[in-house]
């Protein structure tokens, strides 16, 4: 029987920097994932996965470019603490946060945090599929 526990807010003090999200839990192939975010993330999308965003506290908006809406069209979600929302498979996005969040994800092990983005990735963000915690 495993006793293995991981504190989220000593996860936290344990590292400065955003958009690299920290594994804090793996449950079968799937990841459990904390980020400091501030700032814009870049647009991408998952093809083959969900992606669970709960919001720890501070806000984050995700905007959206959803399949068969209007062309160029964009949708904003916005999420403040304890608030939950899904980016289905396949739905370009872009999360932000002007003042700063934390953000817990739920997603496959091998999701990595910048998707299907090609371009060269800012310095501020780390493409991951997680970062040992």
């Amino acid at each position: 029987m495993s006793s293995d526990v991981t504190n989220i807010d000593d996860l936290l003090a344990s590292f400065d920097e955003l958009w690299a999200p920290r594994i804090v839990a793996r449950v079968n192939d799937w990841a459990v994932k904390i980020a400091k975010v501030r700032g814009e993330h870049v647009w991408h999308a998952h093809a083959d996965t969900d992606e669970v965003f709960v919001v720890l506290s501070g806000e984050l908006e995700i905007a959206r470019r959803d399949p068969g809406g209007e062309p160029g069209g964009e949708a904003l979600v916005r999420l403040g603490p304890r608030d939950v929302h899904v980016v289905p498979r396949g739905v370009q996005h872009r999360p932000r946060s002007a003042g700063g969040a934390v953000v817990m994800l739920v997603e496959p092990a091998s999701t990595l945090s910048t998707g299907d983005f090609a371009g060269a990735i800012p310095d501020h963000i780390t493409a991951t599929s997680g970062l040992a915690g």
